[in-house]
């Protein structure tokens, strides 16, 4: 079967296929909550006459289809089914029903069009080897990748390599984005606790260990990291999301407490590594000469997502035979969002490819984690349809 016949064939079930994602939109679940979500995939890839193992890494779903022609060679495709805590303002008829909770990032599009791959796969098994079929839970900063892999991932269902998916708002429909080495960035949540004894600060300032000028000198140390310890050629962000200090109706109160968070991001695990140094190293030395104390929390939600080279051949190959290699960009620029895919890619070689989601005629897009997004129905048969391809690219009889 050509590619071409493959999106046709696909493209019958595009109206099943959609009703299966708007049901999933209308019913959102946040990372480690996916009861329900979890239960319609093993229920359909049941119904498709594939092995389905559930409660992998708690909620995640992986279905197992091996292919009629001999070869021992395994690959493993995964989608992401939580969604984000984010109040949904699209008007959609099948908006979310959950109040605070929404598919703002398309994961009920990546679970769908898996879905979709996973019933062609299972109806034409015209490859060698094995297909695992992974649907993980809380990609959205609740460890789902982490928690599976703990769970034996890999031991459990062997794969020689694996793949991940994510549409990508701004990029025309039918365009695919991939790039060998780094391509999204590690991302980190940080958060400093300057503590001081506070005082009355227009009577006796001079008696007071005063927070807000620790908190103040290293809100701008923290630039610094970036422009002075972090290697030129080494993207790097260090920003503040959020101060918390004192009470708005006492303004003569030097605060004796101040907290502030914010976000990190870079795309080698060195400068993580360098950026987690010299963020406490400042927090202490700052607050030190102003006689406070200082407690630092930093935690990289995600590593740094690099993908393989071989692999990323495997999948731009796939692209290309499915769009035309004008339709695919094998070296698109890093984006400093964050994906734990990563850590499947720490442990196994593989690729993460990004599919256009669409832009308006005045090139206009609403972008992921936006209470206006939605994913777009009509890249569905695509996205499945170069997930069977990527498999027939693996795993051909000549593997």
């Amino acid at each position: 079967m050509t590619d071409a016949e493959t999106l046709a064939a696909i493209s019958l079930h595009h109206e099943e296929l959609t009703a299966i994602r708007r049901d999933i939109h209308a019913h959102p679940e946040l990372g480690m909550e996916e009861t329900r979500t979890a239960a319609l995939v093993a229920a359909k890839l049941r119904e498709w006459g594939i092995d389905v193992t559930e409660g992998v890494g708690r909620f995640g779903v992986v279905g197992t289809i091996r292919g009629k022609l001999p070869g021992q060679r395994a690959i493993g495709l995964r989608a992401d089914m939580d969604a984000l805590a984010i109040r949904e303002q699209t008007g959609l008829a099948y908006a979310s029903t959950s109040e605070g909770t929404m598919h703002a990032c398309g994961h009920d599009g990546h679970t769908t069009m898996l879905l979709g791959a996973a019933r062609h796969l299972a109806e034409h098994r015209d490859f060698s080897g094995t297909v695992q079929l992974i649907f993980q839970p809380a990609e959205e900063g609740r460890g789902g990748a982490v928690a599976m892999l703990k769970d034996g991932l890999f031991e459990r269902f062997p794969c020689d390599a694996v793949y991940g998916m994510h549409n990508m708002p701004g990029i025309p429909v039918g365009k695919f984005a991939i790039r060998k080495g780094p391509m999204m960035a590690g991302a980190g949540m940080w958060r400093v606790t300057f503590k001081g004894t506070g005082g009355h600060g227009g009577a006796a300032p001079h008696r007071a260990t005063d927070a807000t000028v620790a908190l103040a000198h290293f809100i701008l140390a923290t630039q610094s990291i970036v422009g002075r310890n972090v290697p030129p050629m080494e993207p790097a962000v260090i920003s503040v999301g959020h101060i918390n200090a004192g009470a708005l109706v006492s303004p003569n109160v030097m605060p004796s407490e101040v907290v502030v968070t914010g976000t990190m991001r870079c795309f080698n695990k060195a400068v993580c590594d360098l950026i987690d140094r010299r963020m406490t190293e400042m927090a202490h030395a700052l607050a030190g000469a102003q006689g406070c104390t200082a407690e630092i929390v930093l935690d990289w939600v995600t590593t740094p997502l690099v993908n393989h080279d071989e692999q990323v051949d495997v999948a731009v190959a796939a692209a290309q035979r499915l769009v035309g290699a004008a339709q695919v960009e094998s070296n698109t620029t890093p984006v400093t969002g964050g994906e734990d895919f990563a850590f499947m890619l720490e442990a196994r070689p593989g690729a993460f490819i990004f599919l256009g989601n669409g832009v308006a005629e005045d090139g206009s897009y609403h972008n992921v984690h936006t209470p206006h997004y939605n994913f777009n129905d009509d890249i569905i048969p695509l996205g499945a349809a170069y997930w069977v391809g990527l498999v027939r690219q693996e795993l051909s009889l000549a593997a």
